[in-house]
């Protein structure tokens, strides 16, 4: 008993198992800055779906209909890839030289000069600027018929107390609507929770890289077969994980509901 007690103390902390729980840090990471960019970029694309001018709407609907409809793991790959070779572009006209460009073997970069090298940090910070263009399409959406549902009364008196045009936008519109978009903003949560998992395919050692890792097939030619395919058994983790996340995610919408909706709740009962 305290043999098997200490083989998994011993295995579950070892160097790569404190790997693995330091890599939950990169999904909440995502998940929360893409969360917190969808719906900056939800705001924008609502307000300029809402605007007097045709050009913004044009602006506003294409970007709601077009990223809407490319797949996500193709927008997950193409956007850091796009990024990372036109910053290299840029660079090689700066600091590539006729000399460097003929002495250059490969295609790409240019020059050596040029290569950007992307760390962690880097492709953690493009995949979040990522979900959030993704997921803003879909906020966009959310917001804009949240927008739309908010009493006209409401703005007609904003408007009738001598609010300007952007007044009336940012201190009562938008203010309104949050009560009617949460609950569709509370699924794109969710969404982007579980397109955390595709963080792996950006060369980001995440929950999901490890879990298949530390469970494949695991042999020691000092120890022999540590133990065989146990990837289910992470991946079970993982689950509980994501279920978790989901509960603590229902919570706070909730929570986040009843704030947003005391004023016009309280007026609806009345």
């Amino acid at each position: 008993m305290s043999d098997n007690l200490a083989f998994w103390l011993s295995y579950l902390t070892n160097g790569k198992h404190l790997t693995w729980y330091a890599s939950f840090q990169f999904t909440i990471f995502a998940a929360l800055a893409g969360g917190m960019l969808a719906v900056i970029f939800g705001l924008a694309g609502a307000t300029l779906k809402n605007s007097r001018f045709f050009a913004l709407r044009l602006i506003g609907s294409t970007y709601s209909s077009i990223v809407r409809g490319v797949p996500d793991v193709l927008f997950f790959l193409f956007f850091p890839l796009a990024f990372e070779q036109a910053v290299e572009w840029f660079m090689a006209s700066q600091v590539c030289t006729p000399e460097t460009l003929a002495a250059q073997s490969a295609t790409w970069p240019p020059c050596k000069e040029a290569n950007w090298f992307l760390g962690t940090p880097e492709y953690l910070i493009l995949a979040s600027v990522s979900l959030g263009l993704v997921y803003g399409a879909f906020a966009t959406n959310v917001i804009h018929g949240a927008m739309r549902s908010v009493p006209q009364g409401q703005l007609e008196a904003a408007r009738a107390y001598g609010m300007s045009a952007t007044q009336v936008l940012w201190r009562v519109h938008i203010r309104q609507m949050w009560v009617y978009a949460l609950p569709g903003l509370s699924n794109v949560w969710m969404l982007i929770v579980k397109a955390t998992s595709l963080l792996s395919l950006l060369q980001i050692a995440d929950i999901v890289l490890w879990a298949d890792r530390l469970g494949a097939p695991n042999y020691l030619s000092a120890v022999g077969l540590v133990h065989d395919d146990w990837r289910w058994r992470y991946y079970l983790v993982l689950f509980v994980f994501y279920i978790l996340v989901t509960f603590a995610s229902e919570k706070a919408f909730g929570a986040l509901m009843n704030r947003a909706g005391r004023g016009i709740l309280s007026e609806a009962r009345s």
